[in-house]
């Protein structure tokens, strides 16, 4: 028999496709979503260690990175940049220029792609900073959500693997904790699993929160099976529970066309166990995901049958094209969790991902019988000591210096590398990946001072990790570093300092809309709804009266603010000036589905019923909606009193009685 050599290239992917759109220019300074946190009572009778996770260190926002929320609904034929890493058995197809996701996995043999492979490429709001699509196996790191690199590039090259053949390293440097961290893809020459070694390195002097789960997308008319009788369940609106596996009020969850509305389903895997979850189709064939032993979690996550469940799954793809279902791995039991990871200490593991067969009767059959076939056939395809032979070999390598580079990623792990001289053999952050967003940040480093704007534009990102903080405090008291340091304070909880240095900033700063938009917030969040209406109203005012042109960065800050300065007027009970704000938008800006439904919003507060309709009727798709969101369904109903329309009904939880 003749074995093909395993190789690593380059190639192109067509998809139809929208475009990520422009960042917000809006600093994040509160999360997109509600955080999923639990209440004391909740934790009551949980592990300790589980209950300590809960609670540690929950995002605050999405900073420092921006919210990616310009995309429309509008997708053309787009080429994509690919890598493959292919052998004789299988083919992986990664997408560099999308947080490294794995758009395909095919099993040559069988003529099967074992993942769901979303034949389309749409932008929803989803990850944390917004934009986030469905489908292949992404890597989650950051918080509890989907990554806030599911539409950004990371750097990615070949490297030496373990065997002496090739292997595609990925890696960059994860922003809301401030971590690097790498992901090195190694398909051994016939082999059916394709190996896929992670690590996450804290270079710093102190401990980080760590999230990571790496989530797999399949059909979802396949039965999910897991080592475990018992799993923790956590659905809209919240609460966490504990439930038998595998029938659940009435009805067996480890099909996901069995439920009627949105859940997740945390497996609880014995310690001792070995870790592992399949998917497997009603013939008893699909994918089989394990690992070595750090990553305890395991997850299914279902959108159900109901309508809003339904709905979701043609948002994020094309009507006809069959749905999906998530199984995940995770370090910790459940994804409400962060865990510790000491100053200058690592995590690493390695997962194996390839095809299952078992006889379909018996995965179809009793929950023990199903477990304790699907368990014997992947100990014979990949026994657990192979898996962690094949994380030693691979860990021996994980330092290896990468070869030709294929992608390249952001320069913000090049700033944190000129900044501290951290050393990270493997993982080479290089000064000339540095690049615009960098530079006024390379600026303070070297001087000391935030540089002053060469010309008016709206502010750039701002750095908010203690070690910028500082220098941000120490900084020469410019408008422009009032507003950065302000940012910075405000992350870091000190929300009434903050207020000082945006009030400070204000009353030198040349432009002022950035700094009373932030003052707005805060206004907000303290509950002072006037106030906050005020300097919104005032902040877009003076934005376009600076505004100098109707290129992209000066329409996506007009969108962006006036879209939050409607909705406080309109919070404070103020249409007429919600009106105002509204007529000095761009005219294609309020052509767009997300402006449509905030004009349906302005003219209920209008009391136009009749109009509010006719704006529904029209048709329109608010690109933006939140997992969860129900305003469209509520908008509706108190406009009309009827049921809502499917095409508008996004809700994730039964009905309110």
């Amino acid at each position: 028999m003749v074995i093909v050599k395993t190789t690593v290239r380059r190639d192109v992917l067509t998809l139809p496709a929208a475009e990520s759109g422009p960042e917000n220019p809006l600093p994040p300074l509160l999360p997109l979503r509600a955080v999923h946190t639990l209440d004391e009572r909740d934790k009551e009778g949980l592990p300790r260690d589980m209950a300590r996770q809960l609670g540690y260190e929950p995002l605050r926002s999405p900073l420092p990175t921006r919210v990616l929320d310009g995309y429309g609904r509008e997708r053309t034929e787009t080429r994509l940049d690919v890598i493959v890493v292919e052998n004789d058995r299988l083919r992986a197809t990664v997408l560099p220029g999308y947080g490294g996701r794995v758009h395909s996995l095919f099993h040559k043999p069988t003529g099967r792609e074992l993942l769901y492979r979303n034949p389309v490429l749409q932008p929803a709001a989803f990850a944390l900073n917004g934009a986030w699509f469905s489908g292949g196996i992404e890597w989650n790191i950051g918080a509890t959500g989907h990554t806030t690199l599911s539409c950004a590039p990371v750097h990615a090259a070949r490297v030496a693997g373990p065997d002496g053949g090739e292997m595609l390293r990925l890696w960059e440097w994860e922003r809301l904790r401030d971590l690097p961290f790498q992901v090195d893809l190694w398909l051994p020459e016939g082999s059916d699993f394709l190996h896929v070694g992670v690590r996450i390195r804290n270079p710093h002097e102190r401990s980080a929160p760590v999230y990571w789960w790496s989530n797999i997308a399949v059909p979802d008319e396949r039965r999910v099976l897991a080592p475990a009788d018992e799993a923790w369940r956590f659905a809209y609106p919240g609460g966490l529970s504990k439930v038998p596996v595998p029938e659940y009020d009435g009805a067996d969850r480890t099909y996901p066309r069995r439920s009627e509305y949105p859940a997740d389903y945390f497996y609880d895997v014995p310690d001792g166990e070995r870790r592992w979850i399949a998917a497997l189709d009603e013939e008893g064939h699909g994918l089989v995901q394990t690992s070595t032993d750090l990553p305890r979690g395991r997850k299914l996550f279902l959108w159900g049958t109901g309508t809003g469940g339904r709905r979701w799954q043609e948002w994020l793809t094309e009507p006809g094209t069959g749905g999906y279902a998530e199984i995940q791995s995770g370090l910790a039991r459940t994804q409400l969790e962060h865990v510790r990871l000491d100053a200058e200490a690592e995590f690493s593991w390695l997962e194996s991902y390839g095809p299952l067969s078992a006889p379909a009767d018996r995965v179809h059959g009793d929950w023990a019988g199903a477990r304790g076939e699907v368990a014997a056939r992947l100990a014979d395809a990949l026994p657990r000591d192979a898996v962690d032979a094949a994380y030693e070999a691979w860990l021996a390598r994980a330092d290896a210096e990468p070869g030709e580079v294929l992608a390249v990623g952001s320069g913000w792990g090049a700033l944190e590398v000129l900044r501290a001289e951290y050393k990270l053999p493997g993982t080479p952050f290089d000064a000339s990946t540095l690049g615009p967003e960098q530079a006024p940040w390379v600026e303070l480093l070297q001087t000391g001072a935030v540089p002053e704007p060469r010309k008016v534009v709206p502010p750039g990102s701002t750095l908010v990790a203690p070690h910028w903080r500082d220098m941000l405090e120490t900084a020469p008291a410019r408008p422009l570093a009032e507003y950065h340091l302000g940012i910075a304070q405000w992350h870091a909880g000190d929300r009434a300092q903050a207020v000082r240095s945006w009030e400070r900033g204000l009353e030198l700063a040349p432009s002022r809309w950035p700094l009373l938009r932030c003052l707005a917030v805060a206004d907000h969040a303290e509950g002072n709804t006037e106030r906050a209406a005020d300097r919104y109203a005032e902040a877009f005012d003076d934005l376009c009266q600076e505004r100098r042109d109707d290129g992209v960065v000066w329409t996506a800050a007009t969108a962006a603010l006036g879209a939050e300065a409607i909705t406080a007027l309109l919070d404070a009970r103020r249409p007429e000036a919600a009106r105002t704000v509204w007529e000095r938008l761009h005219e294609a800006t309020r052509e767009e589905g997300r402006f449509r439904l905030l004009e349906a919003q302005l003219l209920y507060a209008e009391g136009d019923m009749a109009a509010v309709r006719a704006v529904f009727e029209s048709g329109f798709e608010a690109a933006d909606l939140r997992e969860g969101a129900e305003e469209l369904g509520d908008l509706w109903a108190a406009a009309t009193g009827e049921e809502i329309p499917e095409r508008y009904d996004f809700r994730m939880r039964p009905p309110q009685g």
